[in-house]
């Protein structure tokens, strides 16, 4: 099965260098299903998303269909990764309690998706995907330089898919029940190599790349340099989360 891959070529990269998720987000998901024998975390990426849920579940099954990201991701003793894609898993029928989608839902077939989560999941199983979209950082004049990168220098570059995350998944479809989440936001404090590294895993990043023969982040490095000040400052950065969550209809 064929799927848009944007992030095999920067899969070390995304291990580094991609926010980390609030453990308070993954508190309450395990809080949802009845049962916490098994979690498959699809799109699993560098396997973030996976190792947090791997204290909270006996098991969990992490799968992607890039090779490059499962050999990229993070071991951990209760996690099994596979090179699997969404929409066909392999897992058996109604083995899992929770399935979890992190920053990957917008890419999936989701009617096929959604067929596999039906069959994998136990009666009252959840579903939940979540997504991030533009950062802020603590000090306006380099927020409005990320700003401009974002929308002006890459943004013709950014996959019709994007829309989904600038919208915060209100206009995806998600054919479940649904369960209303609370606020939750990823917070880190970086210097500006560390958020130049993030930015250059940005899809839109890769095409302006393949399309263009150049590399946009030098220019912009420099130009955020002055209003970020010494490069070695830990500056705050954030993103609002956006979740659709749901519960297998009995």
């Amino acid at each position: 099965m064929s799927f848009s891959d944007h992030f095999s070529g920067v899969a070390s990269e995304y291990a580094e260098y991609r926010p980390r998720y609030p453990d308070s987000l993954f508190d309450w998901l395990a809080g949802l299903p009845s049962h916490h024998e098994t979690a498959w975390d699809c799109a699993t990426g560098s396997g973030q998303a996976a190792v947090a849920l791997a204290s909270r579940f006996e098991r969990v099954i992490a799968t992607d269909a890039s090779a490059g990201q499962i050999a990229a991701a993070t071991p951990h003793p209760r996690v099994e990764y596979r090179v699997a894609p969404a929409e066909a898993s392999s897992l058996d029928p109604a083995s899992v309690d929770l399935v979890t989608v992190a920053q990957a839902l917008h890419w999936f077939d989701r009617p096929a998706f959604y067929a596999e989560a039906r069959r994998v999941l136990r009666p009252d199983g959840v579903v939940a995907a979540w997504t991030y979209g533009h950062p802020s950082i603590d000090e306006p004049r380099a927020d409005a330089a990320l700003q401009r990168f974002y929308s002006e220098t890459v943004g013709r570059y950014w996959p019709t898919e994007r829309a989904l995350v600038d919208a915060g998944y209100r206009t995806i479809d998600f054919p479940f029940p649904e369960v209303a989440p609370p606020s939750f936001e990823m917070e880190t404090r970086w210097t500006l190599d560390f958020l130049v590294g993030y930015v250059a895993t940005w899809s839109a990043v890769t095409r302006f790349r393949a399309a263009t023969g150049e590399d946009p982040l030098p220019a912009f490095a420099e130009a955020l340099e002055p209003a970020w000040g010494d490069p070695q400052l830990v500056r705050r950065i954030t993103w609002p989360l956006a979740l659709k969550v749901g519960r297998l209809s009995k």
